[in-house]
């Protein structure tokens, strides 16, 4: 092997160089440039970049918050997870309490919070005292399950939990008496019995469909609602035929009936 052809051939370190160096290699002349591997990963973005860039917009908007509103990091909105009574409420766990029991809390007793139960559920209401504490304008809801008031609207005689009959509020009054047929073919009275009859089991499933409606209106308004200010705490413990005899309606809501089937909307 003579001395040029020692020079000319090209080493290891030589040929790695050659790699990280530009050439003009390119028909038109440009530049064409070999990047490391490494080099390439140092610009890419991660997930955790991501997260931390949405972790800052996060913080920056939860101090503004505070400071433009003086009360809240959420923009007015205060969920219940950042609330103390929530959080002990569910290191606590689920509350059975008797309708005994449940009558305490009914903010006489300013070291106990405030509840209220609707269709068993326990409720806690303390973040309104001036509507559910004494004085309050619904301090009658407070210590008890009323949600037969909650859908008659009788804040005196309904203050309490049982719901069988409601629905009657909801079906016309001519539905209540069986149409005469006496005068009537046979065949015809049959058929008018039994439109009768058919049209009246509709209405008291319709009534029973609405009065469902209405609890779970109410209770949406009391498990978080839209400011999250109450929340479930627990359930009243019952036994078997605490409703009692079955209560007429209340004068009020037996006024409010519709007469005929064409005022039901």
């Amino acid at each position: 092997m003579t001395d040029s052809e020692f020079r000319l051939r090209p080493t290891a370190s030589s040929k790695s160089k050659e790699i990280l160096t530009p050439t003009t290699s390119d028909s038109e002349g440009e530049d064409t440039k070999i990047h490391h591997p490494e080099s390439l990963s140092r610009t890419r973005i991660t997930v955790l970049d991501v997260l931390r860039v949405l972790g800052g917009l996060f913080l920056l908007s939860c101090t503004l918050s505070y400071f433009i509103t003086n009360d809240s990091i959420f923009w007015g909105h205060r969920p219940s997870f950042t609330r103390p009574a929530w959080l002990k409420a569910r290191i606590r766990g689920s509350l059975l309490l008797t309708e005994a029991e449940l009558s305490k809390y009914d903010g006489t007793d300013p070291a106990l919070p405030i509840y209220l139960a609707l269709n068993s559920s326990i409720y806690d209401v303390s973040a309104s005292p001036h509507f559910y504490g004494p004085g309050g304008s619904y301090h009658f809801f407070a210590g008890r399950d009323a949600t037969r008031a909650f859908v008659t609207g009788c804040f005196e005689e309904d203050l309490n939990g049982d719901l069988r009959g409601v629905e009657e509020m909801f079906v016309p009054l001519e539905l209540e008496e069986q149409p005469q047929t006496r005068n009537m073919p046979e065949g015809r009275a049959r058929t008018t019995r039994g439109r009768w009859k058919v049209d009246r089991e509709k209405a008291y499933r319709k009534g029973r469909e609405k009065v469902k409606e209405m609890v779970e209106q109410w209770r949406q308004t009391f498990d978080g609602g839209k400011e999250g200010k109450y929340f479930r705490v627990g359930t009243v413990k019952r036994e078997e035929g605490w409703e009692g005899p079955r209560k007429l309606l209340c004068e009020k809501a037996a006024m409010s009936r519709p007469k005929t089937r064409a005022e039901v909307p």
